[in-house]
């Protein structure tokens, strides 16, 4: 089974190193012909499984994957009592230590698991995808996005809640953990043919954990942030123009730094850059909406009455709510499984209250700053260029630019501010994903230096190849390869919801009792 996977994904990895040595000038261009044409069938391959639509009338679709999240949302929100709600209070105690043990196994504390997973969703689909969802599916898109993340609430709680009940704690007191570990181990419990299915499922996960972790983790990341850096240092005048490798070769340089120590020196920078970025993103929002607060309400109004009525221009209701749902779930990955990877290592011997904690990720991710951003963009009328320019011209203004025009009508040096916001975002989101990458590769390969060491070297290496390309087939393998992981994970939860019914119940009772003790 190892060589059977080795050998997939060398076929994958090799042609990427060795075209990457030519990625510089002239050449860069040669390149990505060579590596679209060798990446596109496979690619096409992969989305046409992981991408496949359910058609809606004559001019519309809906990815089945969607369906698939969005449903699974809904099912744990029913089955767990609207947990996202009922615990959002508690999320917040245990977060802030409230119930703490510092002799629990792990290798993290609450709020660094956190932040750790919020580094890994909170990114450039918070600032460019929404952009994207308000301009093609209007005002109404921003509605069925917060409902969306507020349904996801529920799966973030299952998946990571069985993070931890399933994970192994090494000999060394590292912690290894995720869907790979719950889907071979939950179903091995339930025996007959159930540990042959686990397994499967779980070595399916990990490859596409993998996949993800190179791609749509790091290449997509390190590319957008180059383009970016080179828009604010000069354009076609930048050091950084054509020459996107240098500033890919310095991000190798600090992310191998940072995971080089793995999930404890992860969670030491994710737990100062996550609140810096998202605090400056946020406080630029607000300013922006201080401006034109008068206007907040009639914004409101127009999402509402737009979400229920879907213009026309927008492909109607059902358009409308599939770009709000399709932005949610692609912004905070819940159902995808990857976040309990990282919430796998908080130190506690009590599942539920990291589950708990994960609940808040899509909330603070979709609800709070992917909600702001389409108010921003809302009031200041789509950055001076209205409603319908923006849907027209989707494809030029309809991304990054679209918010950077928003936030630029009211405070003019903001974009300056956004391309650091943007470099910071996908560092945090790169060195988030490599530990993701790191404990797929470790499950499929074995828990060794030697393996580590080989994972981590080519991440970074996928970094300065990121930084020099713009091979779109790549970017979108690394995007099939991250929803693709929803299909064993969501499968794996229905599966194994009971458990985690059980456990919560559990749970509630002993604090209820004072058996688990508050730390004040």
């Amino acid at each position: 089974m190892k060589k059977t996977v080795l050998a997939l994904l060398a076929t994958l990895v090799l042609p990427l190193l060795s075209f990457a040595q030519e990625a510089n000038g002239e050449a860069a261009l040669t390149i990505d012909e060579k590596i679209n044409s060798f990446f596109e069938p496979i690619t096409k391959a992969i989305e046409s499984v992981v991408f496949v639509s359910i058609p809606l009338g004559e001019k519309l679709s809906i990815p089945f994957v969607l369906i698939w999240l969005v449903v699974g949302a809904l099912v744990f929100t029913i089955y767990m009592g609207f947990i996202q709600f009922k615990a959002f209070g508690h999320a917040l105690d245990v977060v802030r230590g409230k119930f703490d043990d510092p002799n629990d196994p792990g290798e993290v504390s609450h709020f660094q698991a956190l932040t750790a997973a919020l580094s890994g969703t909170v990114g450039v689909g918070n600032i460019a995808g929404v952009a994207f969802a308000v301009a093609i599916g209007g005002p109404g898109a921003t509605f069925w996005m917060i409902l969306a993340g507020l349904l996801g609430m529920a799966s973030k709680f299952t998946e990571c809640t069985l993070g931890v009940m399933y994970r192994n704690v090494n000999a060394d007191g590292s912690v290894s953990g995720g869907p790979m570990y719950y889907l071979e181990k939950g179903f091995k419990e339930k025996g007959g043919s159930w540990p042959i299915i686990g397994k499967v499922l779980a070595v399916l996960f990990a490859i596409a954990c993998i996949g993800g972790s190179f791609g749509g983790g790091n290449m997509v990341q390190i590319n957008q942030a180059t383009l970016q850096l080179a828009e604010i240092t000069g354009g076609e005048n930048s050091i950084f123009y054509n020459n996107g490798w240098i500033f890919g070769a310095i991000m190798a340089v600090v992310v191998g730094v940072v995971i080089i120590g793995g999930i404890k020196s992860i969670a030491k920078v994710t737990d100062k850059i996550v609140p810096f970025m998202v605090g400056i993103y946020v406080l630029g929002a607000i300013i922006v909406l201080g401006y034109h607060f008068a206007d907040i309400p009639a914004a409101f109004g127009t999402i509402f009455s737009s979400a229920f009525s879907g213009d026309a221009l927008y492909g109607g209701l059902i358009g409308v709510l599939i770009q709000g749902f399709r932005r949610a779930a692609f912004s905070n990955e819940a159902g995808v499984g990857s976040a309990s990877i990282a919430h796998s290592a908080v130190k506690t011997d009590e599942p539920v209250s990291e589950g708990i904690v994960a609940l808040l990720e899509p909330f603070i991710d979709t609800v709070v700053i992917c909600t702001m951003t389409a108010l921003v963009i809302i009031v200041t009328n789509y950055g001076g260029a209205g409603a319908e320019a923006s849907f027209h011209g989707r494809e030029v203004v309809g991304d990054i630019g679209l918010t950077s025009a928003a936030f630029e009508s009211v405070i003019s040096w903001f974009p300056a501010v956004l391309g650091v916001a943007v470099i910071l975002f996908a560092l945090s989101t790169m060195i988030s994903w490599s530990y993701y990458g790191l404990k797929s590769w470790t499950y499929l390969f074995g828990e060794s230096k030697t393996n580590e060491i080989i994972y981590k070297v080519l991440f970074c290496g996928f970094v300065i190849v990121g930084s020099a390309i713009s091979a779109k087939a790549v970017f979108d393998f690394g995007d099939a390869m991250i929803f693709a992981m929803c299909f064993p994970n969501v499968f794996g939860l229905y599966v194994l919801m009971p458990n985690v019914k059980r456990a919560f119940n559990d749970y509630m009772a002993r604090i209820k009792s004072g058996e688990i003790k508050r730390v004040d």
